[in-house]
């Protein structure tokens, strides 16, 4: 299998080409190509493929091999594959996901390559039950949750995936996050799973989170964490709309558009290497 590994502030995946052909046994797959020891190692599977609804289509695989609705790291990576390979030659795509088409704007550097790409992230989705978290109000913004037993004040939205955002005063540096992560991803009020960012506010227009992701852990980055990050921000008064967000792996800006409710997010894509590996029986 001919694959790319890809990464964009960090949040790394294996990028293969299926436009012309698909891959068997594409859950299998992610789980074995994310091993960082047995594999080639990163935080899930993409594939590109073609779609009746838009340029390209992202397919997502979590490293546990579970789908994902959308990443916005992942997408940005797959607008500057398609540019880069030669797959397009428009700065300008629409991606189809599961979280819907998205919008993609491509910043060429000297080299011709792509390194900055902005997302249209969509409107974020606050209705409690449509996050999803089981909660007996319409939505929970700033609203106390309790956790393996212990109480928190979180902002639940979703970007096409389930998020419950975490803002407080203790450095997220210091933060036992293996240990805490698991709780929150697989607590009953979530019936879906969540991925969780644990944020401090550093002044009006920066922001430092930790996240952990539903089926992969702790990353270095989640795009659409961040972007329901800026969102919680900015709809709980404690930064201006548009943040400079820091994560493990880099940053990321987020613009808030009140006006339209939509959330943009900008931020690089790297291309690591290529190289081709040999998939084992999966049958076997």
């Amino acid at each position: 299998m001919r694959f790319t590994k890809m990464q964009g502030a960090g949040n790394d995946y294996v990028y293969v080409d299926v436009t012309k052909k698909m891959i068997p046994n594409p859950e299998q797959t992610a789980i074995f190509i994310s091993d960082r020891h047995f594999g080639i190692g990163s935080d899930g599977l993409i594939l590109i493929a073609p779609s009746e609804t838009a340029d390209f289509q992202m397919i997502m695989y979590n490293a546990d091999g579970s789908r994902g609705e959308m990443c916005g790291n992942g997408i940005r990576c797959v607008g500057k594959y398609v540019y880069d390979h030669h797959l397009t030659n428009q700065t300008v795509i629409r991606v189809e996901t599961l979280a819907g088409i998205k919008t993609l704007k491509m910043t060429p550097g000297a080299d011709g390559k792509i390194e900055k790409v902005r997302v249209s992230m969509g409107t974020p989705e606050l209705t409690a039950a449509k996050v999803p978290v089981i909660a007996s109000e319409e939505t929970l913004i700033d609203k106390p949750i309790k956790v393996a037993g212990k109480e928190y004040t979180a902002s639940c939205i979703s970007m096409g995936n389930p998020h419950c955002v975490i803002f407080q005063e203790p450095d997220v540096r210091d933060m036992d996050l293996p240990a805490i992560g698991p709780n929150f991803e697989n607590a009953p009020i979530f019936p879906k799973r969540v991925n969780t960012e644990f944020v401090n506010v550093l002044d009006r227009t920066h922001l430092r989170m930790r996240v952990w992701e539903r089926g992969s852990g702790e990353t270095l980055a989640c795009g659409t964490g961040a972007t329901a990050v800026g969102c919680a921000a900015a709809l709980t008064g404690r930064t201006e709309d548009t943040v400079d967000i820091e994560l493990l792996g880099g940053h990321l800006i987020i613009e808030y558009d009140r006006a339209h409710n939509e959330i943009y997010m900008t931020g690089p894509a790297t291309e690591v290497f290529s190289g081709d590996i040999e998939l084992p029986d999966f049958s076997a």
